[in-house]
């Protein structure tokens, strides 16, 4: 080969080489992400991203709290430093609410040594729950351990900008709010979310980065497709929705003798008896009263005040063991002796029958029927 063609070819080589090393570093001066964005922890060997949080909002303060249960005012400011919070919205006699919990009490126990805070702000729906000895039975009976802060003025609920039960928010160690979920269900999905924000604070703190533990294992509620929809009793509530069937309706503030009409529609509820119509709910001034409701679905719960002797009946006939709820006894009957929710229909599948209730006591408030 003549030396002017390798000549040529070496000087051709050097060039392209050249253009390459070029390219490259421009290429890294357009993109600084590539080497700024990522980090190694030399303890871990973890591999990590730098986050942008500009575009992340900071978790608003709980403001207007009326009580504390499991913590104090100055307990709760410490316990939250530099912690992974998540923040759950909820209220006791919500059945969604209810269902997440014991989602919420494993998380606390499993991760809350890694740096996981949970705080219940139990902003309340009607205004029995606003009772902290209520909420303190419901706490106690869900097992509940972590902070629960009473916001009966729905103060961190604006703060929020909140809209749902239950609505949960996790903010980072550095107080971003970094996911939220509306309703149930999304469980694999927010643990995983808490682990990766431990991972990221256990990685800036310099801290030994456990391995990623197995998911919790806990069978989800499986709603029904289509069911009767939630049905409320005060006037405040059933506004724009309203499923009170009997012809005289309601009449707020004010004592109305119904009696149930001789067509029932599905989904509809029907009284017969004096009841006082109430924002809430309804108060039985008579003796005695009757619910009546033809529905469909697999679950049926009510929301109800004051103690009172309930007698359950599925097409006039007492309930059957294969369709009680786990508050009913083995009589068909239902003593309410909290402010609560109360389990009456649970079965298999979703089916459809005529629901009725005989009240005996005079004083006796329903809230809500809720549905699965």
């Amino acid at each position: 080969m003549k030396s002017e063609i390798r000549t040529a070819i070496i000087l051709g080589g050097i060039i392209a080489v050249a253009i390459a090393a070029v390219s490259i570093i421009f290429s890294t001066l357009e993109n600084p992400q590539n080497t700024t964005l990522n980090t190694i922890n030399e303890e871990s060997g973890l591999k990590t991203k730098s986050i942008d949080k500009s575009r992340f909002k900071k978790a608003p303060e709980l403001v207007g709290i009326s009580g504390y249960i499991n913590t104090t005012p100055e307990e709760l400011e410490k316990a939250m430093e530099g912690k992974v919070v998540l923040y759950d919205i909820w209220t006791y006699s919500c059945i969604n609410c209810i269902r997440t919990l014991p989602y919420l009490t494993t998380w606390e126990e499993k991760y809350s040594d890694d740096g996981l805070l949970i705080i219940g702000i139990h902003s309340p729906e009607f205004e029995f729950e606003k009772d902290i000895n209520n909420v303190q039975m419901a706490v106690d009976k869900y097992g509940i351990k972590y902070p629960v802060i009473l916001d009966n003025d729905m103060e961190t609920w604006k703060a929020f900008k909140n809209r749902y039960w239950p609505h949960k928010f996790i903010s980072d160690n550095e107080s971003y709010i970094r996911y939220d979920h509306i309703g149930e269900g999304g469980y694999k999905e927010t643990e995983r979310v808490i682990q990766q924000l431990l991972e990221e604070r256990a990685t800036q703190l310099g801290l030994n980065v456990a391995a990623a533990e197995p998911l919790v294992d806990i069978k989800p509620f499986e709603h029904t497709s289509f069911r009767t929809p939630e049905l409320y009793f005060g006037y405040k509530f059933a506004a724009g929705r309203n499923q009170l069937g009997n012809e005289k309706g309601f009449s707020p503030g004010n004592d109305v003798t119904y009696s149930i009409p001789d067509k029932l529609n599905q989904n509809y509820f029907y009284l017969d008896g004096t009841w006082k119509n109430l924002q809430g709910g309804m108060m039985l001034e008579s003796d005695s009263g009757t619910i009546i409701l033809p529905y469909f679905a697999k679950e049926v719960n009510i929301v109800t005040a004051n103690q009172a002797e309930l007698s359950i009946f599925i097409d006039d006939k007492p309930l059957t063991p294969d369709l009680a709820g786990t508050d009913v006894s083995s009589n068909s009957k239902l003593f309410v002796e909290e402010d609560d929710l109360y389990n009456i229909i649970n079965s298999v599948e979703p089916e459809s029958h005529i629901l009725k209730i005989v009240v005996s006591d005079a004083g006796f408030e329903i809230y809500a029927f809720t549905f699965g």
